[in-house]
């Protein structure tokens, strides 16, 4: 009877703990690799996605800043992402901040848009 009074408490305190592990938080390279045509990279511990193909990021003017990173790895497995990497990204691809919230990747003198997903 000892054991059921710890048993109970125990097991509704375990699954409170796994329901708060799930609050909102930045997405990971994983809640993007599941699709094929997803174009991303991590910086700072943040996805950054290829926004090329979105209308409205085409009418934005923005003038190139500083070089805040380079692609140091391509991988399409979630767990081997670290910060540098990317799935479609050349190694070597520069990573540029801009006066937009637009990120320039260039790669063969061609500049890519990027746009920070962030939660919230």
């Amino acid at each position: 009877m000892k054991y059921y009074k710890l048993l109970i408490p125990s097991i509704i305190a375990f699954f409170f703990m796994i329901g708060c592990s799930n609050e909102l938080g930045n997405p990971r390279p994983a809640d993007f690799l599941e699709n094929d045509n997803a174009d991303i990279f991590l910086l700072d511990g943040i996805v950054y996605s290829n926004v090329e193909n979105v209308d409205w990021v085409a009418e934005i003017e923005y003038t190139l800043g500083r070089q805040i990173g380079e692609v140091k790895k391509t991988t399409d497995k979630a767990w081997k992402f670290k910060d540098g990497s990317a799935n479609k990204l050349p190694i070597g691809a520069k990573i540029y901040e801009t006066d937009t919230e637009i990120t320039i990747v260039i790669v063969n003198d061609k500049e890519i848009p990027y746009f920070k997903i962030v939660e919230g």
